[in-house]
This record gives structure tokens, sequence and C-alpha cells, in this order.
């Protein structure tokens, strides 16, 4: 007989912003920049929020509070039925809360790397450190990129992502580029140059006006990316003090990793043990909610973020500067690197590989051969990204039917694949997953 489904609309009240607690060994502390007002991170649970769920299917959102973001924050699955979704997921999500905190408290000490880096390029301008500061760059953001698995449920990491992460970027604002050698922020000596004006500039004027995160680092350390054969080729002189506008750039770039290294801090604390934060809220939760998130997270970075936004915008285009991180020419590693941080969530493990504790086991009891299917997706989804032609922007670059875009446009497919059964597997288990943010 079949199931009646249930539709049901509910208000929670939000949770608020992380509480960072006492201090820590084992957790970075926060910069304490003297951050301006507008600075302050976004709370991760907004206001009043409206969430629709309906077993078995998509789900919708509806209504919210005045000025502020519907979010869902129940990722169960109604049914008549009182039997239907009986199964114990505490170690599962436990095992997420700790991958997320192992994850981040990975890519902060890795950012750390990068300030010490870039303190040595500033302090001894030459090919050599700043050569040294683009390897520590290069190391922190693959860390960084398998910490994406967490978004997209308006957990700790989505209220700063907008500073950490914000892409595509418009490199005339924040400083020159060919033909324009006195362009951006940078070159305006009318604006003085401090952390207020890196945060405040933020995406003032534009989504592609941007002054802070990985990317804003990445263009000052690389520099314009002129072809589609290679990075971009600033100059370590840049960096020389006491020369035209480089005391300037070297404020800007010390801004940008201390504001970097702050806001990973803070989502580290969010997710750290024995403390009145995020991860705590999730301990008060039924651990199916928990697991919920992890399946819309990766969900939604397979099919949406990677297949849709990233992929597919930038193969519609045919802009480079739709491409993640050109200026360093590590967009296939951010792709890379995106999809382990997927595996290691499905796995429970960051070693990516099946821990026992992982969302596979719960899908596996429920059908093994849904489970499978997941992961003959996620395999076939790396291989079709490793297949890609590097670097990147030669994809973009090579005409329609071309090699290199049947290559890409099948990742695209891929991707959307995995998006996809990692829908159904969710659904399985008695949650909802959205495909597209907001969707519904």
């Amino acid at each position: 007989m079949a199931k009646v489904f249930e539709r049901k609309t509910r208000i929670w009240l939000g949770l608020g912003a992380a509480v960072l607690g006492g201090a820590s060994a084992t957790v970075p502390a926060a910069l304490a920049l003297e951050l301006p007002r507008s600075a302050a991170p976004v709370p991760a649970f907004p206001g009043v929020q409206v969430a629709q769920e309906e077993e078995g299917g998509e789900g919708a959102i509806n209504g919210g509070a005045e000025g502020g973001v519907i979010t869902i924050t129940d990722y169960r699955l109604r049914s008549t039925d009182p039997n239907a979704f009986q199964y114990d997921a505490s170690k599962q999500a436990a095992a997420y809360a700790a991958l997320a905190f192992e994850s981040y408290s990975a890519a902060h000490a890795d950012a750390l790397k990068l300030r010490t880096a870039i303190a040595a390029l500033l302090a001894a301008p030459s090919a050599q450190s700043l050569g040294d500061a683009r390897a520590a760059w290069t190391a922190a953001r693959a860390t960084y990129a398998r910490t994406e698995a967490f978004r997209f449920y308006n957990g700790p990491i989505d209220g700063a992502e907008r500073r950490i992460n914000a892409s595509p970027i418009n490199e005339a604002y924040l400083d020159y580029v060919e033909g324009k050698p006195n362009a951006g922020l940078i070159n305006d000596i009318a604006v003085p140059m401090s952390l207020d004006t890196i945060v405040l500039r933020n995406q003032a004027t534009g989504t592609d006006d941007v002054t802070t995160g990985w990317h804003a680092i990445e263009f000052l350390l690389w520099g314009e990316d002129r072809d589609a054969n290679g990075p971009g080729i600033r100059p370590h002189t840049d960096y020389v003090a006491g020369q035209g506008p480089n005391d300037r750039r070297r404020a800007a770039i010390t801004a940008m990793t201390d504001l970097l290294l702050n806001d990973i801090a803070n989502v580290v604390a969010a997710w750290a043990p024995d403390r009145e934060n995020y991860r705590s809220s999730l301990t008060t939760m039924d651990p199916r909610n928990v697991i919920g998130r992890a399946f819309h997270g990766i969900a939604v970075l397979a099919g949406f973020e990677l297949g849709t936004r990233r992929l597919g915008r930038s193969l519609d285009s045919s802009d480079e500067r739709d491409e993640t991180s050109r200026f360093s020419d590590n967009t296939l590693a951010d792709f890379t690197n995106d999809l382990r941080g997927l595996r290691n969530v499905y796995f429970g493990s960051s070693g990516g590989a099946p821990s026992g504790i992982g969302i596979d086991t719960l899908v596996a009891a429920a059908d093994a051969g849904l489970n499978q299917r997941v992961i003959a997706a996620m395999t076939a989804a790396e291989g079709a990204i490793a297949a890609l032609d590097s670097p990147y922007d030669r994809i973009l670059a090579s005409p329609a039917k071309s090699p290199a875009r049947t290559k890409a446009e099948a990742a695209v497919t891929a991707l959307q694949e995995l998006a996809e059964l990692l829908r159904t597997a969710g659904n399985k288990l008695g949650l909802l997953v959205l495909l597209v943010p907001g969707e519904g």
C-alpha cells in the first residue's frame, strides 16, 4: 500500500551566530582584528525561518522573515508510516562534525603558512620569495577546497563565504591591468589603504568587485592572466617597498591574508568540540537532520556549484573571467579537491576511504545497489574532471564540439548525474535534498 505523504510547514527560530567560547590549545584563536562594523560575520541563522518539508520529493521554501534569508532548518522528510526511516545515524553525525573540524583546522594551518610566506615575500621581495608565496597559496587553496563539501545549508561557513571565496573577480577594480596602469583601489591614493577599506569595498559596487579572500590574494600574487597558455605574470618588483603604489599593495595583501585567517579561524571555532558553538547545536538535533545537511551540501556542490555554476557557466560564456582560479591556472585542482572533499564526507574520513561510520554505510544498509551506484558516479565524476585539458582556460578558448569542450560537457553531465544519485540516496533515507539552493 502506498504511503500517504504529509506536507508540513513549520517555523523555527534561528540559533544565532557561532559562539567562540574560551581558549583552547586545539582551536586557532580568532585574530581579534578591528573589523569595521559592516564586516562582522553574518549570523549563520538569521531571524525567523520558514521551511516546508515533504517526503519523497523536492520540498519547497515558503515565506520568511522580513529582510532575512529563507532557510531550511529541518532536512528530515516526514511520513504517515510510523516505521519509516527508523535507523540510528548518531555515529555518522558525530563523524561528520569531527571531519568538519579536522578539515577546517587543516585549512587554517595551511593559511597560516601562506601568511608566513607572504611576510617573507614582503621582507625580501625576489623571484624566489614570490614563487614560495605562490606555492603556499596553491597548497592552502587545495586544503580549503576540500572544505567546500560543508557548504550550502546555512552552516558556519555560509555567512563568511562572501569574504572568503568570492569569484569571479574584476581585477581592474583592485589593481592595474594591461593598458590601465593606474586602475584599481591600490592605485587610488585618495582612498586610505587599510583593513577597513579592504572589507568595505568588497563587492560594494558589483558582485565581481572583490577585494577579499582567496581570489583577491591570488590576483595580487600572480597578476593578470593575459592568455590561455599560462598563469599571470606579476613581477616580484611589485612588492619592493617605497616604489610607486607598492606600499599600498603590500598593505592590501597583508590585510587580505589576516582577514582570511580570521574568517577561517571563526569557522574552525564553530566546529570545535566541547564548546558552545554550532557543533554543540548539532548534538541536540535528531542525527538524521544532521545527515540531511551533509547530503544536501554534497549534492549541491556536485550538481549546482561545480556542474552548473563553475563548469557550465564558463562553458556557456566562453569567458575566462568565469573561471574560478584563473590567475594561477589552479581551476582544475580546485575541481579535483572539491570532489575529494565530497568523497571525504560520503565516507566519513579525510582519507577518502570507507571508515565504517560514513553516510555510505547508511545508504548501503537501506539499498546496497544504490550505494554502489553513488560510488560509481563519484568515481566517474572524478575521472571526468581528471580527463579535462589543462590549463582550464584552453578549454574555454576551444571551439564548439572540439575534443576539449566535449570532455568538459561530459564532466558537467557526470557531476549532475552524481548529484541526482545523491538526492535519490538521501530521499531513500528520508532526507530532503535539493539540487539547487532555494529550489522548490
